[in-house]
């Protein structure tokens, strides 16, 4: 059954469509499939016809280094504890098939899809596959280390870094005749894995540049855009979606939007199944938690859920989401009639058995985070926008973003700031900044591979050259970077043999 604000909605796009089937742009444009390098006129288009523009793009990202690289890389623990534990490439996995669901239901339900063009699912998957492939080792520990290193050189962010990835570092596609991507006079060449531009479009999170320079205190606030280093390359992907350069931050593609969701679900969900996996939570240790803990996360909720939310309401939200978990399916008396009904347990002792069990039994967790998970794709919205059907926006509901969000911050307050988990965090900053220092200080950039110190020496000014270490650095996994620093700083270094 349709929740209300949905049908709302979907009645309000079928209304628009009156009398206006014939004006509405096409949510795909010709423009759509332009590469960057064969717009420089160094491609060529190979003539293939068993699959599409985007479908290769799929086939590019799929086969890259980077994407390799995520199965390395942290999402909520490391991924040397456990085998079961989510790595950033299972995330992206998780994350790309939500999201080619949640295009599949609205290409499926919304009359102004039929009329406009259906949303692409290829875009989307390779959105959801590539939206972590910026992060660097260490998960966001790393990245806030790396922000605080490039601070006067134009910072670092994950979502940055994934377009640039995409469209400079991949070493798919260069102009450059010598097959180095940079010249010796500094020209960069490089086109990364050459996608189109709705492909780069769909990971074009924040439509703002990051400042080249600020504060550098480890305190201050992350910034979330992409670098300035591509302004040129983000000015030709707006041109090419929706024919102009300037929305004044407010350029955001569908698939972008869906990607979006996804990664919400995902991280609210499958990082709790980590958790209960990892013994570090169970449902009744949420119901349970300590009105500090219950006020910092409404906290939190508020300003991202765009309304007041109180201490009381993220209680009842755990209450709706894990009350089943610890909840019996028992024979009671009602009305003079037997009946099986959910009932809480009377029993601490049976309430704590039951939240153990779901915690330790894979068939309950699955149980659990399925449920959610399609209760939250039911939950998503869709929002036609009939000047640039691009732009349309697909949000979570009221009740449901409010689901999502509680849970998402939950995992982060609970988890992330747990003791075990900060000695990892500053353990991973302290890696990443001194990598990052040795390698920037003199005659460091010796230590770079061959590739790296042909760019370093041939980009001219400082800020290209830390970006040159910083692109490095970010591409490094978890063990790789562990290793590095300790052939640096380490009484027992490891065999010079190894390859840097």
């Amino acid at each position: 059954m349709e929740k209300g604000s949905t049908k709302k909605n979907r009645a309000k796009n079928t209304k628009r469509l009156r009398g206006a089937r014939r004006t509405l742009a096409r949510l795909y444009r010709p423009s759509d499939y332009q590469r960057e390098m064969a717009g420089a006129g160094t491609g060529f288009a190979p003539n293939e016809q068993y699959r599409s523009d985007f479908r290769r793009d799929y086939a590019r990202l799929i086969h890259c280094a980077a994407f390799r690289r995520l199965v390395g890389k942290t999402q909520l623990f490391p991924g040397v504890d456990s085998d079961f534990f989510r790595t950033r490439i299972t995330h992206s996995m998780e994350v790309a098939q939500i999201a080619k669901s949640i295009a599949t239901k609205l290409n499926a339900e919304e009359p102004f899809l039929r009329t406009v063009g259906r949303i692409d699912t290829d875009v989307v998957e390779v959105a959801g596959l590539a939206h972590d492939l910026g992060h660097p080792p260490f998960g966001h520990n790393g990245e806030k280390a790396l922000d605080y290193c490039m601070r006067r050189f134009g910072g670092f962010e994950g979502n940055a870094q994934t377009l640039r990835i995409l469209a400079r570092l991949e070493k798919k596609a260069t102009s450059d005749s010598l097959a180095c991507g940079v010249t010796a006079d500094g020209r960069d060449l490089r086109f990364g894995l050459d996608l189109c531009a709705r492909t780069l479009a769909a990971v074009l999170k924040y439509d703002r540049p990051i400042p080249w320079k600020r504060p550098t205190r480890h305190n201050a606030k992350l910034v979330k855009g992409y670098y300035r280093s591509e302004l040129a390359l983000v000015r030709s992907i707006k041109t090419a979606v929706i024919g102009r350069a300037g929305m004044g931050g407010k350029f955001k593609t569908v698939e972008c939007h869906i990607m979006d969701v996804a990664d919400d679900i995902a991280y609210s969900t499958y990082d709790l199944e980590d958790a209960f996996k990892a013994g570090f939570t169970a449902p009744l240790d949420l119901l349970a938690s300590s009105d500090t803990v219950l006020a910092e996360v409404a906290h939190k909720v508020s300003e991202k859920a765009d309304r007041k939310v109180s201490s009381d309401t993220v209680r009842a939200v755990l209450l709706q989401v894990f009350g089943p978990a610890v909840a019996s399916r028992e024979r009671v008396v009602k009305d003079n009639r037997r009946v099986t009904e959910d009932v809480l347990l009377d029993s601490g002792m049976r309430q704590y058995r039951a939240s153990k069990g779901v915690a330790k039994t894979g068939y309950e967790r699955t149980k659990l985070t399925s449920t959610l998970v399609g209760h939250f794709i039911a939950g998503v919205t869709f929002e036609a926008n009939e000047r640039f059907p691009a732009l349309s926006r697909v949000v979570l509901d009221r009740d449901t973003r409010l689901k999502v969000e509680v849970l998402k911050h939950f995992a982060y307050v609970q988890l992330i700031m747990a003791p075990e988990m900060k000695l990892a965090e500053i353990r991973g900053q302290e890696i990443v900044e001194s990598i990052f220092e040795r390698l920037a200080g003199g005659g460091g950039h010796e230590l770079l591979p061959l590739d790296f110190q042909r760019w370093f020496s041939s980009l001219r000014s400082k800020r290209e050259k830390m970006r040159v270490i910083c692109d490095f650095v970010a591409g490094m996994t978890d063990r790789y970077a562990a290793e590095f620093y300790a052939r640096l700083r380490s009484d027992a270094p490891q065999t010079i043999f190894k390859p840097v």
